[in-house]
C-alpha cells in the first residue's frame, strides 16, 4: 500500500502542473476567448484589455507586424475589407504554462468563408493559432500570436 501510495505522489508532483498554474488556467482562456470575441464582433476598442503595448502578430501570410497600435491598424484594414463578416469559431484550446506568469495557448479554429483580395476564396478555413500570454499585475495578456492556415 505504501508503495501504491508513494507512486502516487511521485507522479502528482513530478507531472509539472501546480495547482496555481491550473487555477490560472481558466484567466488566460478568459483572455484568448475574448480576442475571438473582438475578432467575431469586428471590434478591438477593448483590445488594452487583453493585449500587452508590445503585442506582435504574425498573420497568415507570414507577415509580422509589431506593437498593439501597428496590429490594430492592420485588423482595422483586413476587418473592413476581406474579413467583414467573418467568424473564426474556435475548436479546441490547449493551455500550457512555460513560467508561473506565462501561458502558451494553442487554438484550432474554423473561419468562415471569405475572399481574398487576390480573388481566392477560402471555405470553411481550418486555422491554427499560437499565443504567448503573459501576466502583468493580476491581468493576463497576449504579447504574441501567430495563426497559420491549416492546409486542406
Amino acid at each position: 500500500m505504501r508503495i501504491i501510495l508513494l507512486t502516487v505522489l511521485s507522479l502528482i508532483f513530478s507531472s509539472g502542473v501546480s495547482s496555481k498554474e491550473y487555477n490560472e488556467e481558466k484567466p488566460v482562456r478568459t483572455t484568448i476567448q475574448a480576442f475571438y470575441d473582438a475578432f467575431n464582433s469586428h471590434g478591438f476598442e477593448r483590445a488594452a484589455e487583453f493585449t500587452t503595448a508590445d503585442w506582435n502578430h504574425i498573420n497568415p501570410g507570414g507577415g509580422r507586424t509589431r506593437g498593439r497600435g501597428a496590429v490594430l491598424k492592420e485588423l482595422h484594414e483586413v476587418h473592413a475589407t476581406f474579413l467583414k463578416g467573418v467568424s473564426d469559431k474556435i475548436e479546441n484550446m490547449d493551455v500550457r504554462f512555460a513560467a508561473p506568469d506565462v501561458a502558451i495557448v494553442t487554438v484550432m479554429s474554423r473561419m468562415s468563408t471569405f475572399t481574398m483580395p487576390d480573388g481566392v476564396m477560402h471555405v470553411n478555413e481550418g486555422h491554427i493559432r499560437t499565443f504567448v500570454v503573459v501576466k502583468r499585475g493580476s491581468r493576463w495578456l497576449i504579447m504574441q500570436d501567430q495563426n497559420t492556415t491549416i492546409g486542406s
